[in-house]
């Protein structure tokens, strides 16, 4: 069956990870934190936050602003916000395949991350559904997300394509028979679209 719908991750896709580990290793050397206090509270804490269940104010308090520090909690979430970076050629790509292709986003971040890479990176106009962790309640690799997005597509799984940097996830999405595809770098992922058969999956200029 011909593709007609792609389903995109974000992070490691078309942007940087939202809050990912590289990120807080950079927060604990910007802001002097104790990096294994806060790996320990962020893995406490982060999945009810990416799952929608929570905010970014009660995450800060449980892992940062649990005691008095020398900063603020703007700064702090001005340097979290930051982290979401384009990737070369990634949005560019998103952007050209949207014309032609219905894209879904199917992505786990929290919400205000995700509300901040929406409207930062202009991704309204590119996505026809936004099935986030955050907004829906469910993560990957949760069988009951992929289920979720192809309803709320409304496309059989034969005509979809998953592009997700991690492994996990994409079997998850294989398991209900949709098409997948590894990201691994910018220069692979137009070569590897062009031969599924993607019209518009120009290579990456660098």
């Amino acid at each position: 069956m011909p593709i007609t719908t792609l389903f995109w991750d974000l992070g490691g896709v078309v942007l940087t990870n939202g809050w990912g580990h590289d990120s807080r290793r950079r927060a604990v050397e910007k802001f002097g934190l104790d990096a294994a206090d806060f790996e320990e509270r962020h893995h406490a804490v982060f999945p009810a936050w990416e799952a929608g269940e929570g905010t970014i104010d009660r995450y800060l308090e449980r892992t940062v602003f649990y005691q008095p520090r020398s900063f603020s909690r703007a700064d702090f979430m001005a340097f979290m916000y930051e982290q979401s970076q384009a990737l070369t050629g990634g949005l560019e790509l998103l952007r050209a395949l949207s014309t032609a292709y219905r894209c879904v986003m199917l992505s786990n971040d929290p919400r205000e991350i995700t509300e901040y890479r929406i409207q930062r990176f202009n991704l309204a106009p590119l996505f026809s559904v936004f099935c986030s962790s955050s907004f829906v309640g469910l993560r990957k690799p949760d069988p009951r997300i992929y289920s979720l997005a192809l309803d709320l597509a409304q496309r059989a799984p034969e005509e979809c394509l998953f592009l997700d940097d991690r492994c996990v996830n994409l079997e998850g999405a294989a398991a209900l028979g949709i098409q997948t595809l590894q990201v691994r770098d910018p220069e692979q992922l137009p070569r590897e679209l062009a031969a599924r058969g993607i019209r518009g999956a120009m290579p990456v200029t660098v």
